[in-house]
């Protein structure tokens, strides 16, 4: 399946405004998950596209950008590991291994290449402050975007419109005589989701909250398992006897994201009762210590 030039348009344009979205904007449609909902539909397929933004949005948890400092690009990583897993039929976990992350690590280099380039702008709006230019500040604070979009804009451009014979070369030769290899990448994107987790935990006060972390394993795990135990009875009954119509869903995880922020909510209000206390306790000590001293007019 070859790219149709309306799906390399839209790609590129929104490759080229997802990440002034992520620094102007701030609508999460820079969010690889967001990325991964645009190319599955440009692609055609939806469920390909979320697989394998979720895989990506939970592989960066734990990965931020402090003082100017630069990130691996996941946006860019899912829209080319998802039209390329939708062209050519490789598998959601073969393309998160195989693209999503070489390409997400490789934008690195061009971010930190469109920042150089962007001190261009920095410094025509240092002289337009120097001559009261306000125009001018303006105007080359709009430019000054154009180096972030083409950074993404052209790579994923070239790849779309250039790489469909490579990666269907790669592809041929990871699904036959580098099969073993090609598992391999298959497991590691499997396992992706984890290390994103695991940097989280590394930066969350997880020592300071480990019985909630055990209360929220257990409490997960022990839905999970009874709902989907209950999914699996509902669906061999209804083989069964055709006449059974209850439907038994899975546990969705908006119910364990409730159960989490509940457990939050009462963390806050404890904290918080905890404060108002420590700073009234304070000013009882005070009056007390004070109550019966004579002072200097009674005298």
């Amino acid at each position: 399946m070859e790219f149709q030039w309306w799906q390399i348009l839209i790609l590129s344009l929104y490759s080229g405004y997802q990440i002034l979205d992520e620094l102007q904007v701030y609508s999460a449609m820079s969010s690889p998950v967001f990325a991964g909902l645009v190319t599955g539909l440009v692609m055609g397929d939806m469920v390909t596209g979320l697989k394998i933004g979720a895989a990506m949005q939970l592989m960066v948890l734990g990965v931020g950008t402090f003082g100017g400092s630069s990130k691996i690009d996941a946006n860019s990583g899912t829209i080319l590991a998802t039209a390329f897993s939708v062209s050519v039929g490789m598998s959601a976990e073969q393309a998160v291994g195989t693209i999503g992350v070489a390409v997400a690590t490789l934008m690195l280099q061009l971010d930190v290449l469109a920042r150089m380039a962007n001190t261009f702008f920095q410094h025509r709006i240092d002289s337009a402050i120097e001559h009261d230019d306000y125009r001018g500040i303006e105007r080359n604070f709009l430019l000054g975007a154009l180096s972030w979009s083409l950074s993404r804009l052209i790579p994923i451009f070239l790849a779309l419109a250039f790489g469909a014979p490579i990666v269907q070369s790669i592809v041929d030769y990871l699904n036959g005589p580098l099969e073993w290899l090609g598992n391999g990448l298959s497991l590691a994107g499997s396992v992706m989701p984890a290390v994103g987790f695991a940097i989280l935990l590394r930066y969350l006060p997880v020592k300071k909250h480990v019985p909630y972390l055990i209360l929220g394993f257990v409490i997960t795990a022990l839905f999970t398992t009874i709902f989907g135990d209950m999914q699996a009875i509902g669906t061999g009954l209804t083989e069964v006897n055709k006449e059974f119509a209850t439907i038994l869903n899975g546990l969705p995880m908006l119910a364990i994201a409730l159960i989490g922020f509940a457990f939050a909510l009462i963390r806050f209000r404890e904290h918080t009762v905890l404060n108002a206390a420590q700073q009234v306790a304070p000013k009882q000590n005070q009056a007390e210590d004070t109550e019966g001293e004579i002072e200097d007019d009674e005298i």
